[in-house]
Order: structure tokens, then C-alpha cells, then sequence
């Protein structure tokens, strides 16, 4: 990862402030963005190396934006090596008492942000012939939950979208990696919205008790080294993708009387 220009999307908390400190320590040079400019300052000032790290803020929910501040990171350094896509918010609400305008957020944000970013910077990766776009998934992008639908939909769009795209790209040398992490413990549960939009304001029992997010972030470094399409991370919530994937009927048995929270 040295001297790799590398720009982190909802790098002031959770998964991505994480990969910021872990590419910071490898050498990398970093564009950090999120909402919060105050946030990815405090991030960067905890770097050892703040000259390497470009603070860009952005709002992923602002779609018609992105494609501008696209313009502006590739021209900081020239170029993007890899582009990570951590930034999204998490659902805490049955899909009945949820509004549409919720629910569309969770594209918008998830999806459609994403989606973006990746198109407005594969052109230059491809005029390279070099980069990596990695996608910050999740579990249940490969299976849904309670209290999940919005959010699941758009984990599970992004798999669609870019297993499509990375069949695109074959002749070219980029790479695209989902990652999809289970229960990490990050604040996503405090930002986690609910049925009328509003956070939850609460830590779930499963978030505190699950994989810290410096463990997460060397994983999905690992994968993004090793040049793989799917990687997945956490404590055994992983097992159900295999368990959906070979014996679908036991795993909805059992998805129905797991504890999500």
C-alpha cells in the first residue's frame, strides 16, 4: 500500500476511520471524506504522517454533487489507485412501519453514492490500466434480516451492480472487492435510522460485543492485496453465507430466531 493513492469514504468513524489509520501507518496516500469536516480533521491529526492525507468533505446523500468532488480528489494526487466505499447509514426498523422517504435514503446513500464515486473515477483507472474499487458491504447483502429490508436492498444492489460491472471490466486491470462485515464495533448502531428517519441513538448488544474495527479494516486490506472479489468478517454471523448457500431451508429456520441486535 505505500505511495498508493487511496481515497476512504465515510472515513470519520467506524470501518473507514479505521482503514485510514491502518493505510496511513502503511504508507499510503489518503483522501478522507465523509459529512463531518470537523470529524475527518480529528481522524487526520491522530495520523502519525499528516501530510499524506487530503481532508475532502462530501455528503453521499447529495448525488447530484458527486461527480464534482470526484473531479476534485482525482486532482490532488493526479489520479486514484483504489477507491473504498465505507461511507452509509444502517436500518433499525420493520419494513411496514418504515417510510418511503426513509427507505429511499438507504439508496441514496448506499447505493446510489456509491455507484457514483465508482463511475466517475474508472475512467482514469482504466486510461491506467490500474485500480481497485472496493465496496464496504455487508452480511446481509447476501442474506436478508429483520429489521434490515431498506438497508439489505441496497447491500444486496451493490452485489448486483458490480459482480455486473467487474464481468465489464475483465479485459482491463481493475479490480472491484465486496466486503462484507457482520457485526463490527463501530457507532453504526447509534446512527442506525429508524421507521421515521430519526437515529436510534443506541448501542445493540450485538454491535458492542463484535469484531473491533481495526481487526475489520486489516482484513479488507488483506483481501484488496490479495486481489479478491468477496471477502467476509466477523465473528460466526459468517457462517450464513455458506449455510444459506447449501442448506437454504435450515438457514431460514434459523435466521428467523437469531438475535440481530
Amino acid at each position: 500500500m505505500k505511495n498508493k493513492v487511496v481515497w476512504i469514504t465515510g472515513a470519520s468513524s467506524g470501518i473507514g476511520e479505521a482503514l485510514v489509520y491502518e493505510l496511513s501507518a502503511a504508507g499510503a496516500k489518503l483522501i478522507i471524506s465523509s459529512r463531518n469536516r470537523d470529524e475527518l480533521f480529528r481522524v487526520k491529526q491522530k495520523c502519525h504522517n499528516q501530510i499524506d492525507i487530503h481532508v475532502l468533505s462530501l455528503d453521499l446523500e447529495a448525488n447530484e454533487s458527486l461527480p464534482a468532488k470526484a473531479t476534485e480528489a482525482i486532482r490532488i494526487y493526479g489520479h486514484i489507485d483504489i477507491l473504498i466505499n465505507s461511507g452509509g447509514i444502517s436500518q433499525r426498523a420493520l419494513a411496514l412501519e418504515t417510510n418511503l422517504n426513509t427507505e429511499k435514503r438507504f439508496m441514496d446513500i448506499n447505493f446510489w453514492g456509491t455507484v457514483i464515486l465508482s463511475k466517475a473515477v474508472l475512467p482514469q483507472m482504466i486510461k491506467r490500466n490500474s485500480g481497485t474499487i472496493v465496496c464496504v458491504s455487508s452480511l446481509v447483502g447476501k442474506f436478508g434480516t429483520r429489521l434490515r429490508s431498506a438497508y439489505s436492498a441496497s447491500k444486496h444492489a451493490l452485489h448486483g451492480y458490480f459482480e455486473s460491472l467487474r464481468i465489464e471490466l475483465d479485459s482491463t486491470n481493475i479490480y472491484i472487492l465486496l466486503a462484507c462485515p457482520g457485526f463490527i464495533k463501530t457507532k453504526v448502531t447509534l446512527n442506525a435510522l429508524t421507521a421515521d428517519g430519526s437515529k436510534q441513538g443506541t448501542m445493540d448488544e450485538a454491535q458492542e460485543n463484535g469484531m473491533p474495527a481495526q481487526e475489520c479494516a486489516k482484513q479488507i486490506i488483506k483481501a484488496i492485496e490479495q486481489k479478491k472479489n468477496e471477502v467476509y468478517i466477523g465473528g460466526k454471523e459468517v457462517k450464513g453465507v455458506l449455510l444459506k448457500r447449501l442448506f437454504p431451508k435450515y438457514f431460514d429456520k434459523v435466521i428467523r430466531k437469531t438475535k440481530v441486535t
